[in-house]
């Protein structure tokens, strides 16, 4: 009957992340071919996550979302989850984790790009415990059995929620409020890194497939979570003449300023639409919940995790919120849709590069870093078939290039 119940919730599950506006119909990963059914008996499992801050931010909000949702899933007890909050990027994080081996988790999450080397110092300690980290660049290099990085291709998130952004931006612009060469976009980002050039290229060239006078300027705050660093960027981005706002950093910050202004936003791990019903269009988002019960489901049935994981929009990984009809342009979701269905297919890639050029030029090669140094060394080529290739050799993102039509106010590292 506990098994019976499992797969139920778990069906109730892929119903639920098809809601949030992706195809979750399948719930398999095309890489490992995991489903998430269990079939061994989940009492072995207890799950710890370690999370860089709490539900007031919104990205950790989402990891804990998640993971709840997989405790259900998988039909675990409170006493089988651990979840350890505010744990800084420093060797906290690996007395976390050698907490959460010390009450008996077999399973262990963590959550922030910074967690990594104390994460793996615990992994090589404990090699009966699974460790497994979002946004890291290290499992494949480190090639620990024991030690597995995750990510997804959330870039594809980004490109359907700035589609939605351009097609807002023309709404605008036939109304008369601005001219189509005054369609500026602004974008809140936390650092300089791949990760969030990666994003914010990605919603701008969604935004720019719709809206083709579109520019960007970025303001980067030097954190992943201060609410009052994101507001003033926000707020110097409209300065500036942005007509519209993205972010790619955790707090309220920029959407309470753009609903202050009546600037459109597109936030970022979840709807701002109770608190910012006027401003609000959109959100992309990565669920955690398809990895969760892959990991699970490969520590029960005692097969090789994978050690870089990236899901897709069919995983159910990468899914968009409900689009809020009050501030989005009309038809807004029947593009996101359309849109989503050519990803799916092949006919788009979000980096094709005769989409865009760097210094003028279109490129038929790059070379990334994918094996991460201490030199940063670009040790892989990326481009490929008339694309930029994100995300297939490493979960993590390593786009990192500077397209023309971007404008980067400040830098962040």
């Amino acid at each position: 009957m506990k098994k019976i119940l499992a797969i139920l919730l778990a069906m109730v599950l892929v119903f639920s992340l098809a809601a949030c506006g992706a195809d979750a119909g399948k719930t398999e990963d095309k890489t490992t071919g995991a489903g998430t059914d269990t079939s061994a008996d989940v009492s072995s499992l207890k799950l710890g996550l370690i999370c860089l801050h709490d539900e007031n931010s919104t990205y950790d909000k989402n990891f804990i979302d998640a993971f709840k949702a997989a405790q259900t899933a998988l039909g675990l007890s409170d006493d089988q989850v651990m979840i350890k909050r505010n744990v800084p990027e420093s060797n906290e994080c690996y007395e976390a984790a050698a907490d959460l081996v010390d009450h008996g988790c077999n399973i262990i999450f963590a959550d922030s790009f910074g967690h990594e080397d104390f994460l793996i110092k615990a992994a090589k300690e404990n090699p009966d415990v699974q460790f497994c980290h979002a946004t890291g660049t290290k499992a494949h290099t480190e090639k620990l059995a024991n030690y597995h990085n995750a990510f997804a291709s959330i870039y594809e998130g980004r490109y359907l929620a700035g589609v939605a952004a351009g097609l807002k931006l023309n709404e605008m612009i036939e109304a008369g409020k601005f001219t189509a060469e005054e369609a500026v976009i602004g974008y809140v980002g936390a650092f300089t890194y791949a990760e969030v050039v990666s994003g914010y290229t990605s919603f701008f060239l969604g935004a720019r497939s719709i809206c083709p006078t579109a520019t960007m300027k970025v303001q980067f705050t030097g954190s992943w979570y201060d609410e009052t660093a994101e507001k003033e960027a926000a707020n110097t981005l409209i300065a500036a003449g942005c007509k519209l706002i993205s972010q790619h950093a955790d707090s309220m910050g920029a959407p309470t300023a753009c609903e202050t202004k009546g600037i459109p936003n597109v936030s970022y791990n979840g709807s701002t639409e109770a608190a910012c019903p006027n401003t609000f269009i959109v959100s992309s988002r990565i669920d955690w919940t398809p990895y969760y019960m892959y990991v699970a489901k490969s520590v029960l049935e005692g097969t090789e995790i994978a050690y870089d994981w990236c899901g897709g929009i069919e995983e159910g990984s990468v899914v968009l919120t409900s689009v809020n009809e009050q501030a989005a342009a009309v038809n807004t979701q029947s593009l996101i849709d359309e849109t989503a269905a050519k990803l799916k297919s092949g006919e788009i890639h979000v980096f094709d590069t005769s989409t865009f050029t760097v210094g003028g030029e279109t490129l038929n090669t790059y070379m990334a870093d994918v094996d991460t140094d201490e030199a940063y060394t670009k040790d892989t080529e990326v481009i490929s078939d008339g694309y930029f290739h994100e995300s297939e050799y490493r979960a993590a993102p390593y786009f990192d290039l500077r397209i023309d039509g971007i404008e980067l106010l400040n830098e962040k590292f």
